[in-house]
């Protein structure tokens, strides 16, 4: 498999737990004035930890707010929930959110991060069916196909081809899921799975009869040191992401990793 090469990409996601909006907004003007690549949120309903019940913002709406607020950064959510809202309008969103952050001519900034979902909690409460890992990714892959062909009818039409993050690292139906649609294949596999997945990805990309050169691959920096970041690079990913809570950001490891996004890339 040929690897796509470009620059490192640093992308930080913002999580909308436990904050006000103001310091949300705030936290996303500093890291596109800093030189971060991409901010990212992700899709729930509620806090993944802390206080259960704590402060807690919607996805979507906080990506239009955005797109609009914003004029560099690229942006998206990691990773929208396919199971949330109905496949086409999940395009038309996306579209319109894309329109909105095309700013002066460019075109638009919006990466259409998305997943089957899997936080039980989001889906009792809201009144989602639940059902089971494997009948959520059958319908992440028929959603994925109508939000591919919404695309294609929506007038206006997007401003660029919009980029597909897939995250997930399953064998059976994900990877397949990923050389069958995504631009961005985002996982949180160690260094030496990266290899043996982008295997799997290759004898899939065989079978859907598609070229993944283009493929960026992603992975979560965590916790993890620079000696285990440097074999994800070795490994073949070019997007890291990084994780930052508030009230109190962490911009000490944003400000880290943009210094050894930037040293990779003048190397």
């Amino acid at each position: 498999m040929v690897l796509l090469d470009t620059p490192v990409r640093l992308g930080v996601q913002v999580r909308p737990q436990h904050v006000t909006y103001p310091q949300i907004r705030d936290a996303v003007l500093w890291l596109e004035d800093f030189g971060v690549d991409i901010a990212f949120n992700w899709d729930h309903f509620y806090p993944l930890s802390g206080d259960p019940d704590g402060a807690h913002f919607e996805s979507w709406t906080m990506l239009g707010a955005w797109a609009e607020q914003t004029e560099r950064i690229e942006f998206g959510a990691l990773v929208n929930c396919n199971s949330y809202r109905n496949a086409d309008l999940q395009a038309d969103m996306a579209r319109t959110v894309d329109h909105i952050s095309a700013k002066g001519g460019a075109a638009g900034r919006f990466i259409f991060g998305t997943g089957s979902g899997w936080f039980e909690r989001d889906y009792l409460e809201y009144g989602y069916e639940f059902g089971t890992a494997g009948s959520r990714l059958n319908d992440l892959a028929e959603g994925l196909r109508r939000v591919e062909a919404r695309w294609e009818v929506l007038n206006p039409g997007p401003t660029r081809k919009i980029p597909v993050m897939i995250g997930g690292a399953g064998e059976q139906k994900t990877l397949r899921l990923v050389a069958r649609h995504a631009d961005i294949w985002h996982s949180f596999v160690k260094p030496d799975a990266v290899t043996s997945k982008l295997e799997i990805l290759e004898q899939w990309a065989e079978k859907e009869q598609r070229d993944l050169s283009n493929l960026t691959v992603s992975n979560e920096i965590g916790a993890r040191g620079v000696a285990e970041v440097e074999a994800l690079y070795d490994a073949g990913v070019r997007l890291f992401t990084l994780g930052i809570d508030g009230p109190d950001w962490n911009f000490d490891a944003v400000k880290q990793w943009v210094a050894w996004r930037d040293a990779k890339n003048a190397a």
